[in-house]
């Protein structure tokens, strides 16, 4: 060994001693990088500066808990419902995903994304919806720089095959409407009358109070911040919900609908016969009544867009008209 040599191999030793690494093993590491990169020192360099980039990269993520805490965040301005969606979305993903709540959102992958999605929901519209909100938490995330890609831009959005919706039978429309005047002294007959007569959504209806309702103008205005679409819309009050309206109406401040409406429109429901296991009661049925009917008795798609607040017919044609059911249309609007 020449004196350089050893000077070199001295010089070695106090590098790596001051850096606490035992000396075999910086020599094994050594080893290893050059046979990764041929023999290159110049590669090895590089190669070693692109995995601690990496690795850096790797550790700068949080858990998808706390993504989800930030898309809420992000989203508090939203409207109230869409705000609940992604909350309750986000919830069951963690519930029914076992450790993805703790899971470091740089390291989900697509796989793991449809994965969850079809663990966590049951429904082709339910998944529809679950992959546009966890593509939301994601997006939040690549935003905040917490990952580099949005994993669910390559999941498959799931296949949604629109059906009619069933609607009710004049007799159900009666029971119902009956019902609703005997249930606590009328408090869900407004809003019954509303779902069933102007199309309006139940939380739509949850929303409103008496100040908009004008009874003069014979019309129901539904606010922006109100509505699922975000958009406002004026709806017709026509004569049998005239009549309902008139004899429950109350003071502008108050809201159409009781406290816990929820609960209340199941019961009420259950206590008209519907909800049991033989007889299920079809999701937005009262919504899907009305379309009908509207539709058979005036004749126009143009109007019942304007009335229901769809962008288009496109989805009245497929899903929301089933003109098979109705029966004396004339009787529905004069009842």
């Amino acid at each position: 060994m020449t004196l350089t040599q050893h000077t070199d191999n001295q010089a070695a030793l106090a590098i790596l001693n001051a850096t606490g690494i035992p000396v075999l093993e910086a020599a094994i590491l050594a080893k290893e990088a050059l046979a990764a990169n041929r023999g290159s020192i110049k590669r090895a360099r590089r190669c070693l500066a692109a995995g601690a980039e990496a690795l850096r990269q790797q550790e700068r993520t949080v858990s998808f808990e706390k993504a989800v805490e930030a898309a809420l965040e992000a989203r508090k301005d939203r409207r109230i419902r869409t705000v609940y969606d992604f909350r309750y979305f986000t919830r069951r993903f963690m519930l029914r995903c076992k450790g993805l709540a703790k899971r470091r959102v740089r390291s989900i992958t697509p796989r793991e994304c449809a994965e969850y999605i079809e663990k966590a929901f049951d429904t082709p519209r339910q998944r529809q919806k679950a992959r546009l909100i966890l593509s939301g938490v994601f997006g939040t995330a690549v935003k905040r720089g917490w990952c580099d890609a949005n994993p669910v831009a390559r999941v498959e959005a799931p296949r949604v095959v629109e059906k009619p919706v069933p609607i009710l039978t004049p007799r159900e429309i009666e029971q119902l409407t009956t019902t609703a005047e005997a249930y606590q002294g009328g408090s869900c007959a407004a809003a019954v009358g509303m779902m069933l007569y102007a199309g309006i959504r139940p939380h739509e209806v949850a929303r409103l109070t008496w100040a908009q309702v004008d009874l003069r103008e014979r019309a129901i205005y539904i606010l922006p911040r109100h509505s699922k679409t975000g958009g406002a819309r004026r709806v017709t009050i026509h004569r049998p919900l005239m009549r309902i309206l008139s004899r429950h109406q109350q003071p502008d401040t108050e809201t159409i609908c009781p406290r816990n409406w929820l609960h209340h429109w199941r019961e009420l429901r259950r206590a008209a016969g519907w909800d049991s296991p033989a007889h299920r009661w079809p999701q937005d049925a009262l919504r899907h009544t009305f379309a009908s009917y509207h539709l058979s008795h005036f004749r126009s798609y143009a109007e019942l867009q304007l009335e229901i607040g769809h962008r288009d017919a496109a989805l009245l044609r497929t899903r929301y008209v089933d003109q098979r059911g109705v029966t004396a249309p004339a009787r529905f609007w004069a009842a």
